[in-house]
């Protein structure tokens, strides 16, 4: 007998049955692989050649339920856009189980696109093809570019046509996460007073994430503080890159500390902290300017759903969540700081480090500088010789506002202990060349739904899996987009 396509060891199943749904994936017409991510497979333990095989598609695209799942809905609830809502969940994804990678990491396998589940919310609970392949490519990009990420296990079509805008091709995603559970999710048993689930879903999220706070004289105060480090840490990871989350609500901010919900998300080509991608993101809530900020109130969000847990007497436990959130800001300029230093080519901190960073991103902005080819330029003039500034300071509006900051950063290269081969080599370990550009993206995307051409798709994908490379012959794919080009809106697909 033919050993179990994946090997499940569920632990969501064994909290009580109010935290999700039972139910299967809804079959569709006729599943067709688009792509297997073979590496991600592997590493989970996977069978590539199964996964390549009828069943293995059937299984991947909700047909057929494999042994060991145990599929369900995840119940949550979330602040969409400052607004509660206290209902939630997953409105068209099934949680099929939960598996050991080779590093030992618990993985959520999720299908995104899966049918109807009770928490549907009047929606068909399918994915059209466009925004699932932004999914693939996107999470993908981030996990080459080091920053903590759901992933992309494989993309199929459905065989049916969905309606949006327009009738689309059907799909679905394959999502691998450390977990799916939100900080929306500790506010649905808040919202609701229900301290037994809240402890329960601590304790979850403790064993399976953070098993060193079990250790602490106040757990869930410990569990507190790791998770407000872990998203100081990736927000300012999406800062140093230049990306544009799209909906920051509670309900997609990861107790796991990675990049969740890939919907109307993108990263900036000209540089301005006002920028705004979403489409129905109509005031600039979560603006790139904005994502630290939105960060710090959601988890003000988690501190007071954990509330209960954290003292009998409300007012101690107000004080203790308090002290501990008010760290968030220096943790996060913490973060961002290193980061900062290391695209700027400076081995060390010193004062006025933080200054000559923020007059860089300054003139940028005044300059409709490309964000992410500024930075990499940079690394070819990482020297005392400003004679080859002409690349960089070419994508200044006013090329002499970079020459009068370069000064001031030749001035601090001075200080730094470095060859000029090794700050550069660094350097270009922190500046990608390539990052998921939107109108390569939009091309992606038109080139699949109008042509069924996943060559495009393909080629994106193997540039974007070496983002700190040179790539000889790719250069298209760092360039930024000609006025004819420029993407203003991405879109949620729901």
């Amino acid at each position: 007998m033919d050993a179990a396509l994946f090997q499940f060891d569920n632990s969501y199943t064994l909290l009580p049955e109010r935290f999700y749904a039972r139910l299967p994936p809804t079959p569709v017409a006729g599943p067709q692989l688009v792509r297997l991510n073979e590496p991600l497979a592997r590493h989970l333990g996977l069978d590539v050649e199964r996964l390549h095989s009828p069943e293995g598609i059937e299984t991947l695209a909700g047909n057929r339920v494999p042994d060991g799942a145990e599929p369900l809905a995840m119940a949550y609830a979330g602040f969409q856009f400052g607004s509660w809502v206290p209902q939630l969940g997953d409105g068209r994804a099934i949680l099929l189980g939960e598996l050991i990678d080779r590093d030992g990491v618990r993985r959520d396998l999720q299908l995104k696109g899966a049918g109807r589940t009770p928490f549907s919310r009047m929606g068909d609970g399918r994915a059209v093809l466009g925004p699932v392949l932004r999914e693939y490519i996107v999470s993908e990009a981030m996990a080459a570019l080091g920053v903590p990420t759901t992933r992309s296990l494989a993309a199929l079509l459905t065989g049916e046509q969905i309606m949006r805008e327009s009738h689309l091709p059907g799909a679905v995603l394959v999502r691998v996460a450390k977990s799916h559970v939100r900080v929306g999710t500790f506010q649905f048993f808040a919202a609701q007073r229900d301290v037994e689930a809240l402890r329960l879903l601590a304790d979850h999220v403790i064993a399976r994430h953070y098993p060193s706070a079990a250790e602490s004289d106040q757990p869930y105060l410990a569990l507190l503080d790791v998770v407000i480090d872990r998203q100081a840490s990736l927000v300012a990871h999406w800062q140093l890159v230049g990306f544009i989350h799209g909906v920051m609500n509670t309900d997609n901010t990861s107790i796991a500390g990675e990049t969740i919900d890939y919907g109307p998300c993108a990263f900036m080509d000209t540089f301005h902290p006002e920028t705004v991608y979403s489409s129905i993101d109509h005031m600039g809530r979560y603006a790139y300017r904005n994502q630290p900020p939105i960060a710090h109130w959601n988890l003000a969000g988690f501190a007071q759903a954990l509330l209960p847990l954290l003292d009998d007497d409300p007012d101690v436990a107000v004080a203790v969540a308090t002290e501990v959130i008010n760290t968030f800001q220096a943790r996060f300029e913490a973060h961002y700081g290193d980061g900062l230093q290391r695209k700027l080519g400076l081995g060390d901190s010193q004062s006025g480090d933080t200054d000559l960073a923020q007059a860089l991103l300054d003139c940028m902005a005044e300059n409709h500088a490309d964000f992410t080819l500024t930075f990499r330029r940079m690394c070819d003039v990482a020297t005392q010789d400003s004679q080859h500034d002409g690349p960089v300071r070419g994508l200044f509006e006013n090329p002499e506002a970079f020459d009068q900051w370069a000064v001031h950063w030749r001035r601090r290269l001075l200080a730094d202990n470095r060859s000029d081969s090794e700050r550069e080599a660094d350097m270009r370990q922190a500046n990608p060349a390539f990052i998921p550009r939107n109108h390569r993206v939009e091309e992606v995307i038109r080139a699949a739904e109008d042509d069924n051409d996943m060559a495009p798709f393909e080629k994106l994908l193997r540039v974007l899996a070496r983002p700190y490379d040179e790539q000889l012959g790719s250069e298209r794919y760092a360039t930024p987009p000609q006025p004819g080009e420029v993407v203003e809106q991405t879109f949620c697909g729901t």
